[in-house]
């Protein structure tokens, strides 16, 4: 199955937010939303990079209390991979693996086209395998 399947399903909406937001409006939409990741986009339409869960820990860590009053462009993950809408979901998985990665932008057209997690992957896997397992035990049964 390729990433086109995953976001046919799930829909094409992305969480963005400004690179010049504060990072404090960025983890209250977090929060509210019960998201783990928003794409930080100007203009909605250009990935610039992500701002994580994991780069507000980092972030914590590194400048304390004043991380709240610093602008998203400060503490996102600027090289972020992206995939196309024509990649397999394994070789996304492969990537998420490899770049520690666990949201990655969707790019069509040079576009932000949508997000996938590694939720909605593992999701995917979990259903492939549940259909396999039936087919193979409906098999099974149809020559017993």
């Amino acid at each position: 199955m390729k990433v086109e399947g995953i976001l046919k399903d799930k829909g094409h909406e992305v969480q963005t937010v400004g690179p010049d937001t504060a990072v404090v409006l960025a983890v209250d939409r977090l929060s509210s939303m019960q998201i783990g990741a928003l794409v930080v986009s100007g203009d909605g339409k250009r990935v610039e990079g992500v701002i994580s869960e994991r780069d507000v820990v980092r972030g914590l860590a590194h400048h304390g209390q004043r991380l709240l009053d610093l602008k998203v462009s400060e503490v996102m993950a600027r090289h972020v991979p992206v995939c196309s809408p024509d990649d397999s979901i394994q070789e996304v998985m492969a990537q998420m693996t490899r770049t520690r990665n666990r949201h990655i932008p969707v790019v069509h057209d040079g576009q932000l086209y949508g997000l996938v997690s590694i939720g909605d992957l593992l999701k995917n896997r979990l259903e492939e395998l549940e259909l396999q397992t039936n087919v193979l035990r409906d098999s099974y049964i149809s020559r017993h």
